[in-house]
């Protein structure tokens, strides 16, 4: 788990979206793109500025929550049947002084909070909701001030399924501020200021499948800095994927994140990220990582990766750090999805410190020490035991025991760049389509050139139909190979037929 780099370690609700094309906190739109625009606007969703306020009065039927009385919430669940509607009254509602008191919520139980209604830990208790119950609702209700451990989350602990999180705040806590379960609707909540994610997306035992993350403000996490004290881990951002089956992401704000803004890691699939605004985030806008099948369109992206690519350049990395990161991930027929390649197109990338890397990472395989995502296997082999030798040296384990970045096609994208606005005159404008050298372990098929081989010509990745403004350059078979626009366009490489490229018009 964790990027991958050229050294192998490491239903219907009105959302609140503010109609303004690109627009952010601190800059104006930008300029309409002259060629390969998004088909339609994309949306702010400035819902951590101005959370829509929730119901004045208790619904008929509702239990009402006093927040004088200490443990009321976590109480009146506790004696109520299922498919109860809990109001909490305005003011700070606490729970009882125990890491481990929570909310446990029974099948169908639905939480209404009040104008300034807020459910605070009081930085002793670890979770607010937890426990298996499906299908509950919690809306309206700001939930603050809770010390999750490291990879563990506060709202729905233990990722149960079909629970629904509109309109809420989850700030201001340790670890993630949200899990998610099958079946989850996480629409138009401010997620903001959680030490690690603002949500993960991770279920032990079995894939999350049916995931719908819509309209969200997600900034400003990772506050606790997780990946400078634990270098290498890949455990920081806005939201991490992790077995997601399923999964639309649309219409979301994710921005000023320390870490990668979204990040799928391990055996995702079939994943549309669409008309998301993705800017200002230290990391990558996205990861796709180990993962299959996925329709990247329409997204604002822009100003991500300056901390990060600033930081590699200054340590004298070659590695082209970039904004859209898809590490050992393509499409993959055998795998249903709406999809079956990895398909990129109509997005804006505007002054971002690199474009699109396509990477495979030649010693990453099932069962090589190399893996970081150790234990795991591709979709497409049940028994890890054999991707062993002899058998992984030959048809199909050659192939199906690797995960491959093919079948990725990036078209009627606007990648426009200005190196004054980004600071930067070396490492950064890159796009780029590689692999390393594969030397381990020393019974590894795939040592040598042949991963670099077939990543860069034999594996349908193919960039077409672009324009490009501003100095881009390109890297292809690994970091050496550096090329202008000619020479990416003939002969071997033969990318961006149909693409324009107007070196001089910057942003």
């Amino acid at each position: 788990m964790g990027i991958k780099r050229w050294h192998w370690g490491a239903a219907a609700l009105t959302l609140a979206l503010l109609a303004a094309t690109g627009c952010t906190s601190t800059s104006d739109a930008p300029a309409e793109p002259t060629a390969a625009a998004p088909s339609t606007p994309v949306a702010v969703a400035r819902v951590c500025a101005a959370p829509p306020a929730g119901p004045a009065d208790a619904p008929a039927g509702a239990v009402t929550v006093d927040p004088a009385v200490v443990g009321d919430l976590a109480a009146k669940t506790k004696d109520s049947p299922p498919n109860t509607t809990f109001w909490l009254r305005p003011g700070t509602h606490r729970l009882e002084s125990d890491r481990y008191a929570q909310v446990v919520p029974k099948e169908g139980d639905s939480y209404l909070g009040a104008p300034g209604a807020v459910l605070d830990g009081g930085k002793t208790n670890e979770y607010a909701f937890g426990g298996t119950a499906g299908n509950v609702t919690i809306r309206y209700l700001t939930v603050q001030g809770f010390v999750a451990p490291q990879n563990e989350g506060v709202v729905n602990h233990d990722s149960a399924d079909g629970w629904v999180i509109e309109h809420a705040t989850v700030q201001n806590n340790s670890g993630a501020g949200l899990m998610a379960g099958a079946h989850q609707r996480v629409r138009a909540n401010c997620l903001r200021g959680n030490g690690q994610y603002g949500m993960n997306a991770y279920k032990a035992g079995a894939p999350i499948s049916d995931l719908v993350v819509e309209g969200n403000e997600i900034v400003a996490n990772d506050t606790d800095e997780w990946e400078r004290r634990q270098q290498g881990c890949g455990c920081t951002g806005g939201v991490k994927f992790w077995a997601v089956n399923g999964a639309d992401v649309r219409g979301n704000w994710v921005h000023d994140n320390r870490g990668a803004g979204l990040w799928a890691d391990t055996n995702n699939n079939d994943f549309r990220i669409e008309d998301n605004v993705l800017e200002a985030n230290d990391g990558a806008a996205l990861i796709y990582e180990t993962s299959y099948n996925a329709v990247i369109r329409n997204n604002t992206i822009r100003r991500n990766n300056w901390v990060e690519g600033r930081r590699s350049a200054d340590r004298g990395d070659n590695f082209p750090y970039p904004t859209i990161y898809l590490s050992e991930s393509g499409g993959e027929p055998r795998i249903p999805a709406r999809t079956d390649k990895i398909e990129i197109d109509r997005n804006v990338l505007e002054d971002n410190w690199s474009g699109i890397t396509l990477w495979e990472n030649a010693d990453r395989f099932c069962n090589s020490p190399a893996n970081t995502s150790s234990g795991d296997c591709t979709l497409l082999v049940k028994n890890t035991g054999r991707c062993a030798q002899p058998t992984i040296a030959t048809p199909p384990l050659y192939a199906d025991c690797r995960w491959k970045t093919q079948r990725v096609d990036i078209h009627d994208n606007r990648f426009a760049l200005d190196p004054s606005v980004v600071g930067c005159t070396v490492k950064c404008g890159r796009m780029a389509v590689l692999a390393n050298y594969g030397t381990y372990p020393d019974w590894s098929p795939y040592r040598g050139e042949p991963v670099a081989e077939a990543i860069t010509g034999k594996q349908q990745n193919r960039w077409h139909d672009n324009a490009y403004l501003g100095p881009w350059s390109f890297v292809a078979h690994d970091p050496s190979r550096m090329l202008d626009f000619g020479q990416w366009q003939g002969a071997p490489y033969q990318q961006d037929a149909g693409s324009t490229f107007q070196p001089r018009a910057g942003g």
